[in-house]
């Protein structure tokens, strides 16, 4: 009957034999880890990645532009106030964009996963 806890001496049972136990167990599990790192740079590339970063970078822009709106407003630089409304209403629509292709994509994902083969 295997405990899972072969590589420990019960005598030597302190910080050391657990210690080389883990060092044991830790190799696959870093490959693996490596592998799904090497498997996000391909996410990144693909068109899923870019549209998701796109989508992103969007985000931040508008939002600089509000943030740079609502500075020039509290300035008194902003010569047509109404360019704040447009610039906030603009960010928010980017932000709902990206959370509902978010949750689109998340949709997809379960719907995939919930499949059977």
């Amino acid at each position: 009957m295997s405990t899972g806890f072969e590589g420990i001496n019960p005598v030597n049972a302190g910080i050391t034999g657990i210690t080389s136990s883990i060092q044991k167990i830790l190799p696959p599990v870093q490959a693996e880890q490596e592998e799904k790192a090497v498997g996000l740079d391909e996410v990144k590339d693909s068109a899923f990645g870019s549209l998701f970063g796109s989508l992103i970078q969007n985000v931040k822009d508008t939002d600089a532009e509000f943030t740079q709106a609502q500075y020039l407003l509290a300035t008194g630089q902003l010569d047509n106030p109404a360019q704040l409304n447009i610039a906030a209403y603009k960010n928010e629509i980017a932000v709902d964009l990206l959370i509902q292709m978010r949750n689109r994509a998340l949709d997809a994902y379960n719907e995939l996963k919930n499949m059977n083969v």
